[in-house]
């Protein structure tokens, strides 16, 4: 077994010299998680306003199936698409089963509820305290859901945080339907769990490191807009 201290000191050069495989292992895992939180950022935000300002037929099902889906397995979701991806699913033709793209969906899908989920509870304070002034003023579902959006913008930014910091430490669903390539698609994740299993601890060390740090700066990120949202609420008339 590799001496601790060393793999830490080992790490930490690879950290401090920008070595080109982790470069590209983090890189690859920052376009995929920002994709996939961008796409669900996209959807989820605009449809938890509407849950948010809109009664109709399946509402209540929706809010809680959003909720019921913000524990969705990881591995499920990943051999979901592995059907739906393989050459005899019926997306197969597509070609897509253990590429970035594969990834990509695989975070949008795990995304995408949590946001749904979260925006639908921040916009629904919003519309309990605006919606009678929108309804006086005419304002359609669309214009209603900008207005609501552009009020709640700061928790909003905290809603798409939470994605991504859902989505940039994902593990199971990636791995099934990614294939964990090297040199093509092998993000952090993926990359600690297959080193750390050859016993090259410095690189799986290095990598933890910087997912840690990520995550970190996300969390602060998050913290302080709701930090600034709490304070601007407060001085709200």
């Amino acid at each position: 077994m590799a001496d601790p201290s060393d793999a830490l000191s080992r790490a930490a050069r690879l950290v401090l010299g920008l070595d080109a495989g982790l470069l590209h292992v983090v890189l690859l895992s920052l376009g995929v998680s920002a994709a996939a939180t961008v796409a669900a950022a996209l959807l989820g935000l605009p449809l938890g306003a509407v849950l948010a300002i809109r009664c109709f037929p399946g509402r209540r099902a929706l809010v809680l199936g959003a909720n019921a889906l913000l524990g969705l397995p990881p591995v499920v979701v990943g051999l979901a698409l592995y059907l739906l991806l393989s050459r005899a699913g019926p997306l197969g033709n597509f070609g897509l089963l253990f590429t970035p793209a594969a990834m990509v969906l695989a975070q949008f899908l795990l995304a995408l509820p949590i946001i749904a989920a979260l925006a639908h509870r921040a916009a629904d304070g919003i519309w309990r305290t605006y919606g009678d002034d929108l309804r006086i003023n005419g304002a359609g579902l669309w214009p209603s859901i900008q207005t609501v959006l552009a009020i709640g913008r700061a928790e909003m930014l905290t809603v798409v945080l939470a994605g991504f910091g859902r989505t940039v430490s994902e593990v199971g669903a990636i791995l099934v339907v990614g294939g964990n390539i090297a040199g093509y698609n092998r993000t952090m994740t993926t990359s600690i769990v297959l080193e750390t299993s050859r016993g090259n601890l410095a690189f799986a060390l290095a990598l933890g490191g910087v997912l840690v740090a990520i995550s970190l700066a996300v969390s602060a990120a998050a913290f302080a807009l709701a930090g600034r949202t709490e304070y601007a609420t407060l001085r709200r008339p």
